[in-house]
């Protein structure tokens, strides 16, 4: 049984059971200084359009794999966000400044947000 080199090398599409949900067959020139152009919509499908954003380069079996990998996991990007740290700046601010409350418990701090919401 043929281990996917041969296959690769005639141009045929591999994809094992367990990665059916999305195998994709592109091809993409290499130019002189060894260089490749990823799609647009494989850069941004991965995350690789962000700031950052590289590829692990794996050789196995007679195959080239690129991996994805970006600085910040898609899950905790919105951290990172303009808006989310302008925020955390703003608290920062806020605690340097000392306006803070300390709550001697959690039921405490609970009548505290119950009487603000009341406000509103």
């Amino acid at each position: 049984m043929d281990s996917g080199g041969e296959a690769a090398k005639q141009g045929k599409l591999l994809c094992s059971f367990s990665a059916m949900l999305l195998c994709v067959s592109i091809f993409v020139a290499v130019q002189k200084r060894g260089t490749i152009a990823l799609p647009p919509g494989v850069r941004k499908r991965f995350g690789l359009d962000l700031p950052g954003a590289q590829v692990e380069l794996v050789e196995r079996d007679g195959e080239i794999v690129l991996r994805p990998h970006v600085p910040v996991p898609a899950e905790e990007a919105w951290f990172w966000s303009e808006d989310w740290q302008a925020s955390e700046k703003a608290v920062d601010d806020y605690v340097q400044a000392g306006d803070t409350t300390k709550f001697e418990s959690a039921t405490a701090f609970d009548a505290h947000l119950a009487e603000l919401s009341e406000r509103e």
